[in-house]
């Protein structure tokens, strides 16, 4: 995926979730619209070098957009309207061989108990319910979900289970952006719960895939498999 052109800047603070000041590089402070409801640890330390996107829309409120954000030496994609995109460009142009052979991708279709799975994949193989999910926390080279109590992710993991016990094919996907993560494992510490739920989804036909992805100020695509230890 090519990114817009984007903004550098250096991180001031960031707060009420969903807002980010930033200083650009002639010293204006702006405050940027961030695209992202976790707690963002590790990734929202001030001073850190960013990169904002600008909208053309003259009617928003807050016309920058947080993309990126220098962690540990390495871009970190912080925006979660993205990932699943970048799993489904994967996934078409054969990145993700896991889940090959299926006729159509369509993303947000209803399903469960008033959820929408991120990716239904459909063909002669049956379907596929692919729920995608953002990783930016890495620790010691292991790249950690969810980095705040998610019960929304707890759901999403018991809808999984659903669809399996039900014949159908359930896929969790963790999209790592950034480059120094080298396997993905559930975050005990943050959300115990989740971790729990993680281990017995895959206890009952609940697959886990995890890839990385290169992230740089003009590209973000997904690269390589990287292990799911639990």
């Amino acid at each position: 995926m090519r990114l817009p052109p984007l903004i550098p800047g250096r991180l001031v603070k960031r707060y009420k979730r969903f807002l980010a000041d930033v200083a650009l590089e002639d010293g204006t402070v702006v405050t940027a619209h961030c695209p992202n409801s976790g707690s963002m640890k590790g990734c929202a330390v001030p001073g850190s070098r960013v990169y904002l996107s600008r909208s053309a829309n003259a009617g928003r409120k807050f016309p920058f957009t947080w993309e990126l954000v220098e962690a540990d030496g390495f871009w970190a994609g912080i925006n979660t309207a993205l990932p699943n995109r970048l799993t489904r460009e994967a996934i078409e142009d054969g990145t993700v061989a896991e889940v090959q052979g299926y006729g159509s991708i369509r993303p947000e279709v209803p399903y469960g108990e008033h959820s929408r799975i991120d990716l239904l994949l459909e063909g002669v193989k049956g379907r596929c319910f692919v729920e995608v999910k953002n990783v930016t926390l890495v620790e010691d080279g292991r790249a950690l979900f969810p980095d705040a109590v998610t019960t929304r992710g707890q759901k999403h993991l018991r809808e999984l289970m659903r669809v399996v016990a039900e014949g159908d094919r359930g896929v969790i996907f963790f999209t790592v952006q950034r480059g120094d993560g080298h396997s993905v494992s559930p975050a005990d510490a943050i959300d115990p719960e989740y971790g729990r739920l993680l281990r017995l989804a895959l206890d009952n036909g609940v697959e886990a895939l995890a890839y990385r992805a290169l992230v740089t100020p003009e590209e973000i695509r997904l690269t390589e498999r990287l292990p799911v230890i639990v």
